[in-house]
């Protein structure tokens, strides 16, 4: 299958533009972290920073895998014909991203909703792909972007609604030092941004509480 849509495109253009320049080995990231080691006043060969440079290094790796990673590679075929035309919604997706201004932690969590036009996706799918543009250095507003434009090129349905709520460890730990703040961002699709009814279920729907442990 191939996938030829905006946030898919825009991924593509910027791996292009990196491709040409060479590649940085493992030794040279690390070589990096012990810099910015010495440049904060340590000394990166004292017993408990002797292996940090590894660390972080493998650390940044997992936590930008998402850059590796493709939505063919995600889907696996997991897109089903369906003679559906209700509501699927998967909410409280645990998000966990890096800010691309600091690469300091966005923590939150994300609400996804679509009406199938004859095709559906697994459900595990949805939470896979919020995960790959995840972790990769990321806006809020892109990420929203993202993954409504994911599932709206995949499955060309009668809408998609994407709703991401997240606290910035950049706005907590630094800067304006505002703990407890939270940062709501949205993406509504077809009928989603056509009905207000529609949008206001999906609203509703989200707004309850759930209790499942």
């Amino acid at each position: 299958m191939t996938l030829s849509f905006r946030s898919e495109l825009n991924s593509a253009e910027v791996s292009l533009s990196t491709q040409n320049q060479p590649k940085i080995t493992d030794e040279e990231m690390m070589q990096a972290v012990r810099t910015l080691l010495l440049g904060l006043g340590e000394n990166p060969d004292r017993e408990g920073l002797k292996d940090t440079p590894k660390r972080v290094v493998k650390a940044l790796q997992f936590l930008t895998k998402g850059y590796h990673e493709s939505l063919d590679e995600l889907l696996n075929g997991a897109v089903f014909t369906e003679d559906a035309n209700e509501m699927v919604l998967v909410r409280d997706i645990d998000i966990f991203s890096s800010c691309e201004h600091h690469i300091l932690p966005i923590l939150g969590r994300a609400h996804v909703a679509y009406i199938p036009n004859g095709k559906v996706i697994g459900l595990s799918k949805i939470a896979r792909i919020c995960e790959m543009y995840a972790r990769r250095l990321q806006l809020q507003e892109r990420l929203t972007l993202q993954i409504a434009d994911a599932l709206q090129g995949l499955l060309k349905p009668q809408g998609v609604a994407v709703v991401v709520e997240a606290s910035h460890m950049c706005m907590v730990m630094r800067g304006v030092q505002k703990p407890g703040s939270w940062t709501v961002t949205s993406a509504m699709r077809g009928v989603f941004a056509e009905d207000a009814r529609t949008r206001e279920e999906f609203m509703n729907l989200i707004r309850h509480n759930a209790n499942f442990h």
